[in-house]
């Protein structure tokens, strides 16, 4: 009996130590709970949060969109203003040059040669005007919105129109190229035939034509006041020569010599000839001179004798200058016929064949050679091979190379005349007769009629003009 207590006593001991070493789980299960009821605060806490945020941001997106969109309105604006103005400009340059064009078609008819300067220069300025517009809607165009497809493709069309010029130019000096070898090779073929003829001693110059000839070789490497004035003497040299085969041709046509530089004076003078009693006989040569000079000295002050519309001297002055003196340096040792017999429709041509056809009309040329077959000739585009056109391509030849060298020089010289009837002064004017009394004029003269006009150069110097002097009435 008393075991079973002992034993009973031990089990109830072991049973308290495991209760003792062993509590039960219901607390820590209540703590559990609590955290998680904790953890699921504090998330809804931090997911406020994150919305909050996320709205602010949206509407900081949305203040920045509104911003961005009234941004681009006012540029789009400011640059729909600036068109606006660049195209009022346009249209103002564009009825400015329509109104110097006009100027310039109004100075035509009749000729009036100082609005007609003053009209090219007007329409000049008006082109550059609207190259300025061209360049400046160019800038505007490249520096616009970036990354816009539209954009690139405007400025691709852009690049396009700007090299699209250049390659035609390119072109354009391939084919001049060309034309220069054939040029070429038909001067060396040209100069080996008159080098055989030299060597086979055939001389078809005169002593006269040799001094002259020898006198232009020696040209200065750069355009002079003192070339110009030599040049002009050789133009009054080839009036004289031309002048002279003419007046011989009339006496052999049985021509009334005085009776035709009336009828010559009548025709082409501003103002009424003066009387056949005021003009010798023997001083006839004097009024064909002028006429010829009249004739071929109009328009000279223009780059191209108004051929054509050309403004390089305006444009590109200081290369046109150059050009001029390059041409006159080429061109001062060329016989004319056989220039022309290789290009007949050059610049030179051209001016050959209105120049023949103004001062000799067709009655003339019927009258004096017999037929028309010269006049024929200059209208099909071809230069006769004859005495009498090889004496005025002479004269022809003498007033190009002295026009190139006008345009050669800076300043350019410039052209006066003198009207009939006006006084004589000494310092602007010589006379054709031969005075007396140490070279000075009587007293009690004036001006019949102006023989070659006078230049006034850049340095000063005086080129005389030539002057036919009568009785003053």
């Amino acid at each position: 009996m008393a075991s079973r207590v002992s034993n009973f006593t031990d089990l109830i001991q072991r049973v308290a130590a495991s209760c003792l070493l062993h509590p039960l789980a219901c607390r820590p299960e209540s703590n559990d709970i609590n955290e998680n009821e904790t953890g699921d605060e504090e998330d809804e806490d931090s997911q406020s949060e994150n919305g909050k945020e996320e709205e602010e941001e949206e509407e900081n997106e949305e203040r920045l969109r509104v911003w961005e969109e009234a941004e681009e309105e006012e540029v789009r604006s400011r640059s729909v203003k600036e068109l606006e103005m660049l195209m009022a400009e346009v249209f103002d340059a564009v009825s400015a040059m329509k109104r110097a064009y006009l100027s310039l078609q109004e100075a035509h008819s009749p000729w009036d040669p100082d609005k007609m300067r003053v009209a090219d220069v007007a329409v000049v300025g008006e082109l550059r005007r609207i190259g300025v517009l061209r360049e400046k809607f160019r800038r505007r165009v490249r520096r616009g919105e970036s990354g816009c497809g539209g954009k690139r493709v405007v400025v691709g069309a852009t690049l396009r129109e700007v090299v699209a010029p250049y390659e035609a130019a390119v072109e354009e000096l391939k084919r001049e190229v060309k034309v220069k070898e054939v040029e070429v090779e038909n001067l060396t073929e040209k100069l080996r035939s008159i080098a055989n003829l030299t060597a086979g001693g055939k001389k078809g110059r005169s002593q006269s034509k040799r001094r002259i000839r020898c006198s232009l070789s020696q040209v200065a490497v750069s355009p002079a006041p003192e070339l110009f004035e030599t040049s002009f003497n050789q133009v009054k040299e080839t009036f004289k020569s031309f002048t002279s085969l003419l007046l011989s041709l009339m006496r052999s046509a049985n021509w009334d010599i005085a009776a035709a530089v009336r009828s010559i004076e009548a025709a082409t003078a501003a103002t009424p000839p003066p009387p056949a009693s005021t003009i010798g006989s023997h001083h006839a040569k004097y009024a064909l001179e002028s006429y010829i000079s009249r004739k071929i000295f109009e328009s000279f002050d223009h780059e191209t004798f108004y051929m054509d519309g050309s403004l390089s001297s305006l444009i590109n002055p200081d290369q046109f200058r150059r050009d001029c003196f390059t041409q006159f340096k080429d061109m001062k040792s060329m016989d004319p016929i056989e220039l022309l017999g290789i290009l007949p429709t050059c610049h030179f041509g051209k001016f050959c064949s209105k120049k023949y056809l103004s001062i000799i009309h067709e009655k003339m040329e019927s009258s004096l050679l017999g037929d028309l077959e010269h006049r024929r000739q200059v209208l099909a585009g071809n230069h006769p091979r004859s005495k009498f056109y090889s004496e005025y391509l002479g004269v022809a030849k003498a007033i190009w190379l002295l026009h190139l060298l006008a345009f050669s020089v800076d300043p350019p010289p410039s052209l006066f005349e003198v009207s009939g009837g006006a006084e004589f002064h000494p310092l602007y004017m010589e006379s054709v007769l031969r005075v007396g009394g140490g070279g000075r004029v009587a007293g009690g003269q004036n001006v019949g009629f102006l023989v070659t006009p006078g230049f006034k150069l850049g340095n000063g110097l005086i080129i005389k003009a030539r002057v036919y002097l009568t009785p003053r009435t």
